[in-house]
């Protein structure tokens, strides 16, 4: 298998169009065409865990925090992201990293696997992305209109939540004169004609575009196809930031810590004041603060994240439970659930999952 097709398989999932701005998510280091030997999965790639991929002769290091986030301007090796890049490049080892773009989805995401080992139902997003959509206009003669519709389905548009092959139709009437070096489905050269048609309204993700546009040239009969495409303002509510679900039972305050910490494998948690019980969670791996308001308004009564400053924890005003889990903490299963996603594909590819601890934090007991 070439590195280039396991990436494909990512983008099913998370698609890079998905990640944050300041995010570098994608191939770092290597080339596409090459082909894999065994890869080795790690939240952070350092030096150490391409000496370790490089013991175990892989040549694909599949991280979920990219180590290059800025633009590198030498390589002498005066720091760890250097160094590290050097190493990759010096052992033909390819560093790949799907950071925000997976954090950002619901389905097979970073913080939906928090949400399972926290065993949370009715999991849903918590701030939806924005100007992902995209829809469709066209204009299709009446008998044709379903192939046409089944054809935009199949490419990926239609879906509006829970419900797909969501579209609206409404009949007209469409009018056209061919000229001489056309060749009109119907009608005659140089005469105007009347064409019963549907006009037909899909919407669909804006990254799908190509996709999209290309089952519709294929299925449409027309020599001339009609057709607007409208960025829309409308957020897509399963791609975003953060997630919000419930615990089966609600639980007070000491025995959610409790649980909390066992679910996560967590050695501390610091925590705001909170007096009343625990029924919903709002959570994000990662660095998370700037989803606080977002977790409040939509009644929290505790949320899970991490990397949150002093004055920060103040904002709960016992609104809700701030959990601070630890970054390294919050993301440690996100490894686990690349592995899942690549042999959920590909059943006979065996990656390896790192046994070096990359976390920068201690703790003193």
């Amino acid at each position: 298998m070439k590195i280039s097709e396991l990436i494909s398989t990512f983008e099913e999932y998370a698609p890079s169009v998905f990640q944050e701005d300041y995010d570098n998510s994608g191939l770092i280091t290597g080339e596409g065409s090459t082909e894999i030997t065994n890869a080795l999965v790690c939240l952070d790639c350092l030096e150490e865990v391409v000496d370790e991929a490089i013991s175990h002769n892989c040549n694909l290091i599949i991280a979920h925090h990219p180590i290059v986030f800025k633009g590198l301007k030498r390589f002498n090796g005066k720091n760890y992201v250097e160094r590290t890049v050097i190493k990759a490049l010096k052992n033909d080892i390819a560093i790949y990293a799907i950071h925000t773009n997976l954090d950002n989805v619901l389905e097979n995401g970073v913080n939906k696997k928090i949400a399972e080992k926290l065993g949370l139902v009715n999991p849903v997003i918590l701030q939806p992305k924005p100007n992902l959509l995209a829809k469709l206009v066209t204009f299709v003669p009446v008998d044709d209109a379903p192939k046409v519709r089944n054809a935009l389905f199949k490419a990926g548009s239609g879906q509006i939540g829970n419900y797909d092959h969501c579209s609206f139709n409404v009949e007209g009437e469409g009018s056209y004169r061919a000229l001489e070096k056309s060749n009109p489905y119907r009608g005659k050269k140089g005469d105007d004609h009347l064409e019963r048609e549907v006009r037909v309204e899909v919407i669909f993700p804006y990254f799908k575009k190509n996709k999209v546009l290309t089952a519709l040239f294929e299925s449409h009969p027309y020599e001339e196809v009609a057709y607007d495409v409208i960025r829309l303002d409308n957020s897509l509510q399963t791609v975003g930031s953060g997630l919000i679900g419930e615990l089966n039972k609600p639980m007070d305050v000491q025995d959610f810590l409790a649980h909390l910490k066992y679910s996560m494998s967590v050695k501390v948690i610091k925590h705001t004041r909170y007096n009343k019980n625990i029924k919903k969670i709002a959570l994000c791996g990662g660095a998370g603060s700037f989803l606080l308001k977002d977790a409040i308004r939509a009644g929290a009564d505790a949320y899970i994240s991490s990397d949150f400053k002093y004055h920060e924890f103040f904002d709960a005003e016992n609104k809700l439970m701030i959990c601070d889990i630890g970054h390294f903490e919050s993301e440690q299963f996100t490894p686990e659930l690349i592995i899942e996603i690549i042999q959920n594909k590909f059943p006979n590819f065996a990656p390896i999952l790192t046994k070096i601890n990359t976390n920068p934090v201690t703790y003193y007991y």
